[in-house]
C-alpha cells in the first residue's frame, strides 16, 4: 500500500449533523459537498452524529493545489478527523467510497464498520470484466473530449448526466450548483490513477483479503452496470463483506433514497453489533 502524507498542506472544511451516540465519518461523492449527508442523518433518526468534510475543490474547502495525489490528499484529510479512543462507522459514496476504503485500510483498528455506496474503484471491473470496463470508458469519451478541449462547463454537464439518473437535469439545477460542479470537474480525470490504475495498491494480493472489519456494499438497482461488477468483485475480495441493492435507485442513492439507505445501514449495524457482542449478552 502507498504511504500517505503525514501533514495537511491544505486543511479541509468539516461539519457535523445529529447528536446520536454512534460516531459516523462520511465522505461525499465527486461534484457534491458534505451537506449531502444531512438527509441520511435525518433518516437514521437520532442514531448517529455524522462528521462530514468537503473534499478539496468542493464545498467550503480550498481548491486543490494540484500537488500530490488527489485521493491521497483527501484520505489524509479524512484521517485527521477520526476521533481518538473511540470506534467510528465509516461511510463513503462513489469516489468518496474509495477514499473511505483507503482510510479503513490505514486505520482498521479505529473503524467499527465500513459502508461503501456505489464505489467507483473501476480497477476491479478492469480485472474482473474487461469488456464492461472498456465499454464504460468508451461511453465516457464525450466527457473527456470536452474536458481536454477546455470546456469544463460542458464536461461537468456530461459527467452529471452520466451519473445522476433520477436527479434534476442540468438546466434545472440552480446556477450555484452548476458552478460548483464546474469548479470541481478537474478532479475527475485526476482520479484515474486511483480508480482505474489502482496506483495505491488497494487490489494488490492480500490487501483486501486481510480486512476483517464488517463492510456493507450498497448500490442502486438502476445504476450503471459497472457498479454491480465492482461491488461483486469487492464482495469476493473482502472476507467480512455483504452487499445490498436499493430498488429503483440510481448512482446517487444515498441522496435520492436516504430512508431506504438508512434502513439498509441499520440492518447491517444490527447484525454486526450482534455478532461482536460479548457472549451472554
Amino acid at each position: 500500500m502507498k504511504d500517505l502524507p503525514h501533514d495537511l498542506p491544505q486543511p479541509v472544511f468539516s461539519r457535523s449533523f445529529g447528536e446520536g451516540p454512534r460516531q459516523m465519518l462520511a465522505v461525499h461523492c465527486s461534484l457534491a459537498h458534505s451537506g449531502t449527508w444531512r438527509g441520511l442523518c435525518e433518516a437514521l433518526e437520532g442514531a448517529v452524529t455524522i462528521t462530514a468534510f468537503d473534499m478539496l475543490s468542493h464545498g467550503r474547502s480550498p481548491d486543490w493545489d494540484r500537488q500530490g495525489d488527489y485521493q491521497d490528499r483527501n484520505t489524509a484529510a479524512g484521517l485527521s478527523l477520526m476521533p481518538k479512543g473511540q470506534p467510528i462507522d465509516l461511510i463513503g459514496h462513489s469516489f468518496g467510497a474509495t477514499v473511505a476504503l483507503r482510510m479503513a485500510l490505514a486505520r482498521p483498528d479505529q473503524v467499527r464498520s465500513l459502508t461503501l455506496i456505489e464505489p467507483v474503484l473501476f480497477r476491479v471491473a478492469l480485472e474482473d470484466d474487461p469488456e464492461m470496463s472498456t465499454r464504460v470508458q468508451e461511453e465516457n469519451r464525450p466527457f473527456l473530449d470536452a474536458y481536454e478541449a477546455g470546456d469544463e462547463a460542458l464536461a461537468a454537464r456530461l459527467f452529471n448526466r452520466s451519473w445522476s439518473s433520477g436527479a434534476p437535469r442540468w438546466p434545472d439545477l440552480p446556477e450555484t450548483t452548476r458552478a460548483a460542479m464546474t469548479r470541481a470537474i478537474h478532479i475527475v480525470p485526476a482520479c484515474d490513477g486511483a480508480v482505474y490504475q489502482d496506483r495505491p495498491g488497494v487490489l494488490a494480493p492480500g490487501v483486501l483479503e486481510a480486512v476483517d472489519l464488517p463492510v456493507l456494499l450498497l448500490r442502486g438497482s438502476e445504476t450503471n452496470p459497472i457498479i454491480g461488477v465492482v461491488n461483486d468483485g469487492l464482495l469476493r475480495r473482502l472476507p467480512n463483506a455483504r452487499s445490498g441493492v436499493i430498488a429503483g435507485a440510481g448512482h446517487m442513492v444515498s441522496i435520492t433514497d436516504p430512508v431506504e439507505t438508512a434502513a439498509a445501514i441499520r440492518d447491517f449495524w444490527s447484525d454486526t453489533d450482534r455478532e461482536t457482542a460479548p457472549e451472554g449478552r
